[in-house]
């Protein structure tokens, strides 16, 4: 029992802890994610798809590799990246979104400016959208989401909004015949989110951990729940000062439900339920 146990822990690729060690220094540094010790066996996982990929054999291979082919590093980072998310996941938050985008109108803002930071494959910009065009009963809300994430895979297939039907399947009936466009065919099995929906959406690749953001007006609110949990709080902290400037004076900064502000609240004040304001000191 114990050669079979030890059989069935054999690695296809010689992984050593200098390797993890190192994949958890770039990764950080690249990204700002913190490993845990306890993900060695995950990485291991999914760096071993891309020995395979690129036809290397050794770890240190492919670390050398990475090193000197800079178009590798979209491939490392997305293979590191967790995307779990769903349509109108942590539901309170949308009511509150459609108020605060309701009253913005109300004072003349047009378009009312909104961000999605960390998008994964679609559900919270396009759950954003949908939400909007409720409130504003109307294909064409004077609304502008920018939707982004460092992972350029699930940003592509956001940009497409293409889903399985056990993807949408929770969502409502009205909602779905209303946002949705079942597949028919080859895309039986498939729904893809209505082009008046995907209008109000723009999509782009977009590390948080980059010296420049790409970013200029202000957003009435920015939604990035579910990230901060994967950065220390150095790091945490860093990308959080840079939000703040991006807010309206009454703006809202939405987080998941696992997430707190304590640590700056210089920054952000508690507002509701996992939703913050910016705090300005006159």
């Amino acid at each position: 029992m114990a050669e079979r146990a030890a059989v069935s822990r054999e690695r296809e690729f010689h992984f050593t802890s200098r390797d993890f060690e190192q994949i958890r220094r770039l990764i950080y540094e690249h990204a700002g994610i913190s490993l845990s010790p306890a993900k060695m066996d995950m990485v291991y996982s999914r760096i071993a798809r891309r020995l395979r990929a690129t036809g290397l054999t050794t770890f240190e291979e492919y670390l050398d590799f990475l090193d000197s082919n800079p178009d590798e590093w979209p491939h490392f980072t997305n293979s590191l990246t967790t995307n779990l998310t769903s349509f109108f996941r942590e539901s309170h938050h949308f009511p509150v979104l459609a108020e605060l985008a309701l009253e913005a109108r109300r004072q003349g803002r047009r378009p009312v400016r909104l961000w999605s930071s960390a998008c994964s494959t679609g559900e919270e910009p396009y759950s954003m959208a949908m939400t909007l065009i409720e409130a504003f009963d109307s294909w064409t809300p004077p609304v502008r989401i920018l939707a982004t994430d460092l992972d350029t895979n699930v940003v592509r297939q956001a940009a497409e909004g293409i889903y399985a039907m056990d993807r949408v399947g929770k969502l409502p009936e009205a909602q779905l015949k209303r946002f949705f466009l079942r597949g028919k065919g080859a895309r039986a099995g498939q729904a893809r989110v209505r082009p008046e929906v995907r209008a109000l959406i723009e999509f782009q690749p977009l590390n948080l951990l980059s010296e420049h953001w790409p970013i200029r007006e202000p957003f009435e609110a920015i939604f990035c729940r579910n990230v901060m949990i994967y950065f220390d709080k150095p790091t945490q902290a860093k990308i959080l000062s840079r939000f703040h400037p991006l807010l309206r004076p009454d703006g809202l900064l939405f987080v998941g439900h696992s997430e707190s502000l304590a640590h700056v609240a210089n920054l952000f004040r508690l507002r509701g339920k996992t939703v913050y304001a910016p705090v300005h000191t006159n």
